[in-house]
């Protein structure tokens, strides 16, 4: 048994953030749907590395094997993500802005909504948690730690379901990592892309200061 209770994890996007995840958790026990926009036969090699708990699929069925679905895909394809098999789960969103490669995003730019919220507002019926999109993909799989180990990594997520929110902190505790609630996904913004939290190492003790450093 995992320690979600969850059997199935889906990703929508297997670069390198999704297949880091996915690695810890087939490592964990999980069942996982890999997809990607070019198709599931582009993921041959990752699902050999990973076994025979691995499959490749669309987006489509990954997201509707998926007790829990991981979107880990460009901003820009966001609104691709599909709906209705997302409806009721919690939608974990490891994405981050990049205007260099997304285009210029108005209501990004000018504070006036988040990565996540975006999200949300794209899967209404969905509960999206913000995590994953703070660390380097290298990192998942060799700065994971047991839990109450001295200074362990933490990470933090944010998200408008505290129900959801208390799963995917269950899931980064299996996988590694302390959890640090940072609020709504309106307050999620405090660890996008280059703010004070964004890809450095953080204890649960010293992630707080760092959210609050942050300016927009």
């Amino acid at each position: 048994m995992t320690a979600t209770g969850l059997t199935t994890i889906g990703f929508i996007g297997s670069g390198n953030i999704g297949g880091q995840l996915a690695r810890l958790a087939v490592a964990h026990g999980y069942s996982v749907v890999l997809s990607n926009s070019r198709g599931p036969e582009t993921l041959t090699d990752l699902v050999a590395e990973l076994g025979p708990q691995a499959i490749a699929g669309t987006p489509e069925e990954a997201a509707a094997a998926g007790d829990l679905v991981v979107v880990t895909v460009p901003l820009k394809a966001y609104e691709q993500v599909p709906v209705a098999p997302l409806e009721g789960k919690v939608v974990v969103d490891t994405n981050n802005y990049y205007f260099e490669r997304d285009g210029r995003i108005p209501v990004l730019d000018a504070g006036e909504a988040t990565v996540s919220g975006l999200l949300q507002a794209h899967l209404p019926g969905s509960n999206v948690v913000k995590a994953f999109n703070n660390i380097m993909a290298a990192d998942l799989t060799t700065t994971g730690s047991a839990t109450g180990t001295p200074d362990r990594r933490a990470l933090p997520i944010a998200g408008d379901d505290a129900t959801a929110k208390q799963l995917v902190a269950t899931l980064l505790d299996e996988f590694g990592f302390d959890a640090v609630d940072a609020g709504t996904l309106d307050e999620s913004w405090r660890f996008e892309r280059d703010r004070p939290a964004y890809v450095i190492r953080m204890t649960a003790t010293e992630i707080p200061a760092k959210l609050a450093e942050a300016v927009r």
